[in-house]
């Protein structure tokens, strides 16, 4: 991991010479998110890791000394579902590195097509996120015959390094795969409203609903092509020719692997939770809008939910102009572990106010803040060394002069494995530049 200083940034601490990833922060107000927050406390970082955490800790050799009075610091959020580094500009196709051709590419990776010198890395990074789902395709469109069906391996990573290999966490954390969906227009829309290349486009719901079967069919037909291969490796059948579609099912037919299913609305979270059941495999559903009567269904089977931002309107006219807004505390209510994902670039630094928003609209504090740290972490199997703030994890760590979900909060470090990070980005500089303007 590169050890950056902390541009712009004027701290209150006394630095020694010593390990760029070996400090203390002490006098502070420590939310470990596993449990209580604790006032006037010390938190000791060595190697890299957290050793301990207390309020009488003393530095042991010539280690840096960060004061954290008036100070509170958090575990690094996680965004749990994004293209950042994959995409710079969307309208620009050659800066966009997603929505491969064919319809199942469970090969790819996303982490080594990262560009860790992606503009939006820092503009993420300084509003308190350290780590990222990378998603290897598109968030859908298979209703209207676009994007992959099974896009490749979402790849967790850090958002600090010279290359994809300082960056990578978990290479090949889950699956992506959008559900197909029954699309025949927009919502609301008829052929007068819509430009005449996209009425002359539009298909009937019974075409709509065929096309969906059939592209089902196709995801049923896949899967059991890559069961054969399975077996017949395991069988170690003579003349068996490696596939590397096939080789990366493996570990999620093995329940190894989970898969991040993409489904928006009641029917197709309905399909896809059957599918899943049937044929034996571990999901993780995203960017649900309209569950229905499946939440009930998705707390019995234990079926983790990645939300996407609330900060947008109801999938249907006629729903509470809140639904949205009050999804989360539901999905809670009735025993859903849930996480936040921002499912975009561009607006991936509002993360925590996802979260905060839904904490207005009745979901609980302290859940709100585990669905950016401690949920993530462990829907994506790495709560044993990210997510809180406990002795033996990784020191991902941001330091704030506020709540951590409120808009006014100001991040003022940042440590990735207990190395300082820079805070400056393209907007920090760009207010920089415009204040001193004469």
């Amino acid at each position: 991991m590169r050890s950056r200083g902390l541009l712009g940034i004027i701290l209150a601490a006394s630095v020694y010479a010593g390990a760029n990833d070996t400090l203390l922060i002490r006098n502070t107000t420590v939310h470990p998110v596993s449990g209580p927050k604790q006032e006037n406390v010390s938190v000791l970082v060595v190697d890299g890791k957290i050793a301990e955490v207390g309020a009488k800790i003393a530095a042991k050799g010539k280690i840096k000394i960060v004061e954290g009075k008036g100070l509170h610091v958090y575990p690094g959020m996680i965004d749990s579902g994004s293209p950042v580094g994959m995409s710079e500009i969307s309208s620009v196709r050659e800066t966009t590195d997603t929505g491969e051709l064919g319809d199942f590419n469970p090969q790819l990776r996303a982490l080594i097509a990262v560009n860790p010198e992606s503009e939006h890395i820092p503009v993420v990074r300084a509003n308190g996120i350290t780590s990222v789902m990378v998603l290897p395709g598109s968030m859908g469109g298979r209703g209207a015959g676009g994007g992959s069906i099974i896009s490749g391996q979402v790849s967790m990573m850090h958002l600090d390094g010279w290359t994809w290999e300082e960056m990578e966490i978990k290479r090949d954390a889950a699956l992506q795969l959008v559900w197909p969906a029954i699309a025949s227009r927009g919502r609301g829309a008829t052929d007068d409203d819509l430009p005449p290349a996209l009425a002359a486009r539009r298909v009937t719901f019974a075409q709509a609903k065929r096309n969906q079967e059939e592209e089902v069919r196709k995801l049923k037909e896949f899967v059991e092509a890559a069961r054969r291969y399975q077996k017949a490796k395991s069988g170690k059948e003579p003349g068996l020719k490696p596939d590397l579609k096939f080789e990366a099912m493996l570990p999620v037919l093995e329940g190894k692997r989970p898969i991040m299913v993409l489904a928006s609305r009641e029917r197709e979270i309905r399909e896809a939770v059957e599918w899943a059941e049937r044929e034996r495999l571990k999901i993780v559903l995203a960017n649900l809008r309209e569950p229905g009567k499946m939440i009930e269904e998705l707390a019995k089977k234990k079926i983790p939910v990645i939300l996407g931002s609330p900060f947008t309107t109801p999938v249907d006219d006629d729903a509470a102009y809140d639904e949205p807004f009050t999804l989360a505390a539901i999905l809670h209510k009735a025993g859903v572990k849930i996480a936040f994902a921002s499912f975009g670039t561009q607006f991936a630094r509002n993360l925590p106010y996802e979260a905060g928003q839904s904490v207005a609209f009745g979901l609980p504090y302290d859940e709100a803040l585990k669905s950016v740290t401690l949920n993530a972490a462990e829907i994506w199997g790495v709560a044993d060394q990210y997510g809180s703030i406990e002795p033996g994890k990784w020191a991902d760590l941001v330091v704030t002069d506020g709540d951590l979900l409120e808009v006014k909060t100001n991040v003022k470090m940042m440590f990735i494995k207990g190395a300082a990070v820079d805070l400056e980005s393209k907007h920090t500089k760009l207010y920089k530049k415009y204040m001193a303007r004469p």
